[in-house]
């Protein structure tokens, strides 16, 4: 049995991930770190990990960057695998999350989606391909309850492009300009509103010519069964950074 301890377990992710976690054989919710410790969600839930004081197999964490360094901490501690899916981080955080994956195995991705990480790959193949004389932007859309933006999933994709692309840089808002699009820009734009799940669209425009890569998430369920295939496949893995790449080349 794989016992799970879900961090933000009772945001709209959280309780995703803790009803799917009810349905598959060999695993279970063994305890929630969250604010709202009063939550009734058929475990017990704890403020913090520290309150928390067990052992479990490994962490799932989708809950708010603030809470990122106590969890990490208690994480590396106790010798608990994680799986990080916040999103939002700082540079900071990033660093934290690596430091800790040199003592203790840590899943680590901006998007839980086996299609989002097969459109990352598709879009840099496609820079790789186009090189700059195509035009790159990305568009991404999701409800209107999301609080950080642009993305991490449209960030994702933005620095897999400029792997292959490392002159470019990226452009945010061009409200406050009023010059032409240069050459060497990837724009990342956000769009927030009702209940989109999240849809993200890598653009490459060329001269008389445009490809359009996209991936629409059509419910929370595939984010939540990402996060439960990552905690599988990291519970026994030696210290380490894993991603989404890790388990599909797995």
């Amino acid at each position: 049995m794989l016992n799970i301890l879900l961090s933000g377990c009772s945001g709209q992710m959280g309780r995703v991930i803790a009803a799917l976690a009810a349905q598959r054989e060999g695993m279970r919710i063994l305890a929630g770190i969250d604010v709202n410790a009063e939550a009734q969600l058929g475990f017990t839930v704890f403020k913090s990990p520290a309150d928390f004081g067990g052992d479990a197999d490994v962490i799932i964490d989708f809950s708010h960057p603030n809470a990122l360094a106590g969890l990490l901490e208690y994480a590396v501690s106790h010798g608990t695998p994680a799986v990080i899916c916040t999103t939002g981080l700082a540079d900071s955080q990033i660093s934290l999350v690596k430091r800790s994956a040199e003592r203790i195995p840590v899943f680590f991705s901006a998007n839980m989606s086996l299609g989002v990480n097969l459109l990352k790959v598709l879009a840099q193949r496609a820079a790789q391909v186009l090189g700059q004389a195509f035009d790159v932007e990305i568009v991404e859309a999701h409800h209107n309850q999301k609080v950080d933006a642009p993305s991490g999933t449209a960030l994702m994709l933005a620095d897999a492009i400029h792997e292959v692309l490392p002159n470019t840089h990226y452009v945010y808002d061009r409200s406050q300009t009023r010059e032409k699009r240069g050459k060497r820009e990837i724009g990342v734009s956000a769009i927030r509103g009702g209940t989109i799940v999240g849809e993200h669209e890598v653009i490459f425009a060329g001269h008389s010519e445009v490809l359009r890569l996209s991936h629409s998430a059509q419910s929370k369920e595939l984010f939540a069964a990402g996060a439960l295939n990552a905690a599988a496949f990291i519970a026994d893995k030696p210290a380490g950074l894993y991603d989404m790449q890790s388990l599909i080349a797995f």
